[in-house]
């Protein structure tokens, strides 16, 4: 059986996305695409263009005009990560990322802790 080696559940929510990154030859890259699973360390993306391993790349995630006193950090919605694989299919590309900072600090709860159930002494 083959151990989970990952820090956090993945979510299966499609997002879509922009992707900014660079070429070899330092040429802006801009698409549009969808995240297909999320956790709090990465992502796994669909899109056509293809990146090669290590890239850096910035994700954006659209939204509508939100109020100045929403309570939605900024920094929420644009994420900086780095390609860790790639899985090339017809037409599309499966990118792996890790994300340079995790949406959640390391210090937080990583798995739903399980309850017990407390006898009653009535």
């Amino acid at each position: 059986m083959k151990s989970e080696r990952r820090a956090w559940p993945r979510l299966p929510l499609p997002i879509p996305l922009f992707v900014r990154s660079r070429d070899s030859k330092g040429k802006d890259l801009l698409e549009f695409a969808t995240a297909l699973n999320i956790s709090a360390g990465g992502a796994l993306v669909a899109m056509h263009g293809a990146l090669r391993p290590v890239t850096q790349v910035s994700l954006e995630i659209p939204s509508a005009p939100l109020p100045t006193s929403a309570p939605v950090r900024k920094n929420s919605r644009n994420l900086r990560a780095k390609v860790v694989r790639v899985t090339h299919g017809e037409g599309y590309n499966l990118v792996g990322l890790k994300f340079v900072q995790p949406l959640l600090p390391a210090e937080a709860p990583r798995r739903v802790a399980s309850r017990r159930k407390v006898a009653s002494s009535v």
